[in-house]
């Protein structure tokens, strides 16, 4: 077991590294994507299971297996950026960063979360705009007959979650004396200078 649980297994209960109200909200939302991946990921497998079941028996599948999964494959996607920012799970090219000093790496990550968050918020805009043009369309799932843009509204809405959330790992990296990859996750990196 390492000295700081920070860098252990975070698969179990999420502590935010930021204080006050911001921590609040920030387990509170952790715990929000948590239930919607695991219930997203459970309801697919089963609708899935049920489908293929029905195959073999009935001869045919349920017509609308495949939207329902459409919409849960959206749900699990988007909810899952923000949940793999908040735990730094996202994949990092990381030959630069790791070269740097720790005062380095730690002006690096600052740039890399601000920049991320940048990108994030774009992207929430313009995921937003797609959604008012569906919605303005009018159309809907054939199987289900639901509108198709009440299944995109995950898109803003995860965008959105992951550049707060990588706003957030900018202002921890600024006040902490740590490198953080998100709120509550320390850089695994040791420095390679040896005490004498």
């Amino acid at each position: 077991m390492s000295e700081n649980p920070a860098t252990d297994d975070d698969t179990g209960t999420f502590e935010s590294g930021l204080p006050g109200i911001l921590g609040t909200i920030d387990v509170v939302i952790s715990k929000i994507e948590a239930v919607m991946l695991a219930a997203g990921v459970l309801a697919m497998a089963i609708n899935t299971c049920v489908n293929v079941v029905a195959r073999f028996v009935f001869g045919e599948g349920f017509f609308f297996a495949g939207e329902i999964n459409r919409i849960l494959i959206i749900l699990i996607t988007f909810a899952g950026i923000g949940y793999a920012a908040r735990h730094g799970r996202h994949i990092r090219m990381s030959a630069i960063y790791d070269a740097l000093p720790a005062l380095g790496r730690k002006i690096l990550m600052i740039f890399i979360a601000l920049f991320t968050a940048g990108i994030m918020f774009f992207l929430c805009y313009w995921s937003y705009a797609y959604v008012e043009t569906l919605y303005g369309r009018g159309r809907i799932l054939p199987a289900l007959g639901i509108p198709i843009w009440t299944i995109y509204v995950w898109v803003p809405i995860g965008f959105a979650v992951t550049g707060i959330q990588y706003f957030l790992t900018a202002i921890k990296n600024f006040t902490a004396k740590d490198v953080y990859l998100s709120t509550g996750v320390v850089d695994g990196y040791a420095d390679t200078e040896k005490e004498v």
